[in-house]
């Protein structure tokens, strides 16, 4: 079974999701993008099984292109993640598991079992 996600289509709904949630992980990407598809329940999976308190959503740089564009997204997949409402972290195109994993960790372990 894989973590479920969001797909937000506004600038509002990603707004409104910045602020609210302590840790968030947006998901860039199109339909077009074969890697996107094969990567995005990958990182569902991840916050499932070792970031339950952090939120996924996905963003769709084609059908909300004001989400992307306002968040300098020009490439697919990026993730960014947010922490506290700021912007904590991003990457572009090659990301692997591990390496994501690794970045969202530490500060994930400050914030909920400090």
């Amino acid at each position: 079974m894989t973590h479920s996600y969001e797909t937000i289509y506004t600038l509002g709904e990603f707004e409104s999701l910045v602020e609210k949630e302590d840790a968030l992980l947006v998901y860039f990407s199109h339909e077009q993008c074969n890697v996107c598809k094969v990567l995005k329940p990958k990182v569902a999976q991840l916050l499932h099984d070792q970031f339950p308190k952090m939120k996924m959503v996905y963003a769709d740089t084609e059908k909300s292109p004001e989400i992307a564009g306002q968040n300098r997204i020009f490439a697919v997949p990026t993730i960014v993640v947010f922490l506290g409402g700021r912007e904590f972290f991003r990457r572009s195109r090659n990301i692997g598991i591990n390496e994501l994993a690794a970045l969202i960790e530490r500060p994930y372990q400050m914030m909920f079992e400090a």
